[in-house]
């Protein structure tokens, strides 16, 4: 599958993969999911990169399959999520248009850090490029415990880096808030994972934050 590179807004200054011209179906597919993103963007960021201090997920890089997933149990009410309603109902968001913005969100590539300004360049393009720098900042606790614990019970499934399988979304990179909310979802039984008994019941909150402190380290 080749990737769309966006680092400048919704100019797109690049492709990985096999190329795809601007008039292409492929190319107008993502076009049509970026514009079905306008939606998602105040709360997800301009670039799927998450907000509202990390409580709302970053999206970008996401497994296509894994959004479509997740879109499907809103619809469904199978996860649950009040604010997600009126986002997710088949008049707003119809099934064609979940796999639409789906492959837009896994297109989209978040850079670690600024590029090098060569020469003179735009003050604009810099401000874009700045948003669109995903910087988990460091989560306290013991990271080296909870980089064995993640050894233990999560690259099986969310990969040695947290990049996502397909099991299991990335977890490298996502915003800790937003995970640390979701594992205690799971604890309360307000979402369903596999395995949330074995997994998170069974550690104490120290060792969970030892997972997510090392969870906050993967995107360095």
């Amino acid at each position: 599958m080749s990737k769309r590179v966006r680092l400048f807004g919704g100019l797109v200054i690049g492709l990985v993969g096999i190329s795809v011209s601007p008039s292409s179906p492929k190319a107008a597919d993502l076009s049509y999911g970026e514009e079905i993103y306008d939606t998602c963007a105040p709360c997800h960021g301009p670039f799927g990169q998450g907000g509202g201090g990390g409580l709302y997920p970053r999206l970008a890089g996401m497994s296509a399959d894994y959004i479509i997933r997740q879109l499907d149990n809103f619809k469904t009410r199978q996860r649950e999520n009040i604010p997600m309603i009126p986002y997710t109902d088949e008049r707003d968001l119809p099934e064609d248009d979940v796999d639409v913005v789906a492959e837009y969100l896994e297109s989209i590539k978040l850079m670690t850090e600024m590029p090098p300004a060569n020469g003179e360049v735009d003050g604009l393009i810099r401000l874009k490029q700045a948003k669109q720098v995903l910087a988990i900042p460091r989560h306290p606790g013991n990271a080296k415990e909870g980089a064995k614990i993640y050894a233990e019970l999560c690259v099986k499934c969310h990969g040695e880096k947290g990049e996502g399988t397909v099991k299991g979304p990335l977890l490298g990179g996502q915003h800790i808030p937003y995970l640390a909310k979701q594992i205690q979802s799971y604890i309360d039984g307000k979402r369903r994972h596999l395995k949330s008994k074995l997994y998170f019941n069974q550690h104490s909150p120290e060792e969970i934050n030892s997972i997510l402190a090392y969870l906050s380290l993967l995107d360095d």
